[in-house]
């Protein structure tokens, strides 16, 4: 029972799906700063990571046509791209990243908050990470704009 509660495996098959609307209605509100194609690592990942930054100053990171595994312990963060960590599929060692948030679903557009004080240009690239299993889903490393 404790192994099961652990590892819960029932992730494994079931999609959570999400259909977020994007935080702002026009590309007069906001712009991309930072855009990337998600590629998979040790899960099947797609889809689009695009950090937008409002007037006021406020950025936000959106995932579109997102797909990946499910799993139980998965968080969005944002790591250097030239870490070699990223280039596992199992990190081994430290990953030096930035918290967003609990993944909200392994399907579907999704937004999460990008705290002002993060520095994109150290930050550069989007990853999908399981904690429990140190383990790379995705990642998107791209450039600013």
């Amino acid at each position: 029972m404790i192994a099961w509660l652990a590892f819960r495996p029932e992730k494994l098959w079931i999609n959570q799906r999400v259909n977020e609307p994007a935080p702002f209605a026009s590309s007069s509100e906001a712009w991309p700063i930072f855009a990337a194609q998600l590629e998979g690592k040790a899960h099947p990942t797609s889809g689009r990571a695009t950090i937008y930054e409002s007037l006021g100053g406020k950025r936000y990171l959106r995932l579109t046509d997102f797909a990946t595994s499910n799993g139980p312990d998965v968080h969005v963060v944002l790591a250097r791209a030239e870490d070699p960590a990223l280039d596992q599929k199992i990190v081994k060692g430290n990953l030096d990243y930035v918290e967003l948030g609990k993944l909200k679903g392994n399907e579907g557009d999704q937004n999460y908050d990008v705290p002002a004080a993060v520095d994109l240009q150290k930050y550069n690239a989007v990853v999908i990470y399981c904690e429990r299993f140190n383990a790379v889903f995705g990642v998107a490393r791209g450039e600013s704009l």
